[in-house]
């Protein structure tokens, strides 16, 4: 086998290396020079071409979806006249990334051949997928195409909003990619409001092989649906991730629960919280049976000094779906915490826990919850969370 090879070795060598018999050494190298050039000519001419914003708009793909989202945004049309096109940010201005990312971009053009996102509808369901290489492509080079125009070097911090100042002095002191904070500037972000935090996983693993005992507490992995009947065909409402509960029967796959909650006397009484005077949600009744009999008993009421509402306890016996439920609380928190940990520290310095009380936290993490990439289900638990380490934690009553 060695000997072979090195036969085709010595063939190619002197096929190479061989003097020319019919055309001169000169006009050889000549022609190679010439041709090398004119290839090296055409591959610049096939980059400059495929970076223009016509060929990027070519396929219907592009044009009827994020090319009018373009347009409708501060980086198309601005007081200073500068516009960003669409190789300005989505094509590396060095040349060995470029082309690197010219043949990673060989499999939007096969998804497109193939029609994977030759619609509208079928684009949307892949934006989600598209838009998260692009922030790994960024995050990965520090936002090198943003800051070819927005460099931290050239700011004047003091000209920006009081409440811009603090966080982008903190970017600027860190190098930090700019999509870690400004996602859909220029495109709508993807619904990622419909997508599950992999983390569930593991709990939703460790609740379908808890063995639950009646008369014991559990917490739900998961907010679901409740029922007034084990069949499971009444609904009466749904209860929170995170909320506790007592174990009643099994029946099938139904599994009654008793949730001691509070909520306001006033209204339809709906929303039922955790804690006494504390906005922590733990659950929400249909309206129909909010003020039934039937379906809550009132144990008790008790006056909030500082709002002046009355609050009641009450208890609702429901049914859920099995495989819902785990023995202890710390499993969820450890997700909330890891959660909060990775998003919200990202653009400044995440407040402790305990920094607000339970009724503080609201206002201020739905405000910035929104620069986040968290799910809708990940920002409730991790509200929630928050709620319950802080600083009026000792103070909860059930």
């Amino acid at each position: 086998m060695i000997k072979y090879i090195k036969n085709i070795w010595q063939a190619f060598c002197q096929l190479m290396l061989r003097p020319a018999s019919k055309i001169g050494l000169g006009v050889l190298v000549t022609g190679g020079f010439i041709a090398g050039m004119v290839a090296w000519q055409s591959l610049n001419v096939g980059m400059a071409a495929t970076n223009q914003e016509a060929f990027c708009i070519g396929c219907h793909t592009m044009k009827d979806t994020v090319y009018p989202e373009l347009q409708k945004t501060v980086h198309w049309q601005n007081r200073s006249g500068v516009r960003a096109q669409c190789a300005d940010c989505h094509v590396p201005h060095d040349f060995n990334a470029k082309m690197a990312r010219k043949m990673q971009a060989s499999r939007e053009v096969l998804s497109h051949l193939m029609g994977d996102i030759g619609t509208p509808e079928k684009f949307e369901e892949h934006r989600i997928v598209l838009a998260q290489r692009e922030w790994a492509r960024f995050k990965a080079n520090g936002s090198k195409e943003c800051k070819s125009c927005h460099d931290y070097k050239s700011m004047d911090f003091d000209k920006m909003r009081i409440t811009s100042q603090v966080p982008m002095r903190q970017a600027a002191a860190n190098n930090q990619s700019c999509l870690d904070c400004h996602q859909g500037i220029a495109h709508k972000l993807p619904a990622v409001k419909s997508l599950q935090n992999p983390a569930f996983d593991a709990l939703l693993a460790e609740a379908k092989s808890q063995n639950v005992v009646s008369g014991q507490a559990y917490f739900a992995v998961l907010a679901q649906d409740i029922f007034a009947d084990p069949e499971l065909t009444q609904k009466i409402g749904a209860i929170e991730m995170a909320t506790g509960v007592i174990a009643g029967d099994t029946q099938g796959n139904a599994q009654q629960v008793n949730l001691n909650l509070w909520r306001k006397d006033k209204g339809y009484g709906r929303v039922l919280y955790g804690h006494f005077a504390k906005n922590i949600v733990n659950a929400t009744l249909e309206k129909s049976v909010s003020r039934s009999d039937a379906v809550v008993t009132v144990i008790g009421d008790k006056t909030d000094d500082m709002t002046g509402l009355t609050w009641q306890e009450v208890k609702v016996t429901a049914w859920m779906k099995t495989g819902g439920l785990v023995g202890g609380v710390e499993p969820i928190w450890s997700v909330a915490k890891s959660s909060y940990t990775n998003s919200c520290s990202v653009c400044h310095r995440q407040p402790k826990e305990d920094h607000f009380d339970a009724n503080t936290w609201p206002g201020l993490f739905n405000g910035m919850v929104g620069f986040t990439s968290m799910d809708t289900d990940t920002a409730k638990l991790v509200l929630k969370y928050l709620q319950n380490k802080g600083s009026d934690a000792s103070t909860a009553e059930h």
